[in-house]
């Protein structure tokens, strides 16, 4: 596959990425990585790996499963070779009346088509001030 056509697959299973993860398919966002891909969040401590699809499943499926729904507005997807990058806002709905608009910037690495790591730029004060105890609980247990 000549650079032109790897970094449109690679754009595509990006886009195909957010298809899968705002319609809360999580199995399915893990199944675009690798057996020993990885996802993390920079605000959060560098220890704080996802590896693997089941494992990367089930971190979203702990913090973004609870929310009552959410809103994805990308601003940008750009593509070279094996980087994909979005800026994007997500907006939280732990119920109508208590709601965060997150800025992103998302980053995934691909190897043979598939992700080999993912990680997300965000600020962590941004959540913290708007979401609700219950939910700031319930994301410090460990996920399965």
């Amino acid at each position: 596959m000549d650079a032109a056509a790897r970094t449109e697959a690679n754009r595509s299973v990006t886009e195909q990425l957010w298809a899968d993860l705002y319609r809360r398919d999580f199995d399915a966002v893990g199944r675009h990585f690798h057996a020993d891909g990885i996802y993390t969040d920079m605000p959060t401590p560098s220890d704080e790996l996802a590896t693997g699809p089941e494992e990367i499943a089930a971190r979203l499926r702990l913090g973004l499963g609870p929310l009552e729904r959410i809103e994805h507005d990308i601003g940008c997807i750009v593509a070279e070779g094996d980087r994909v990058a979005t800026e994007h806002v997500e907006t939280w709905f732990w119920s109508e009346e208590q709601s965060v608009a997150l800025p992103f910037m998302s980053i995934h690495e691909f190897r043979d088509g598939k992700i080999a790591r993912w990680v997300d730029y965000w600020d962590l004060q941004t959540l913290l001030g708007a979401a609700p105890q219950w939910w700031l609980d319930h994301i410090m247990a460990p996920y399965s």
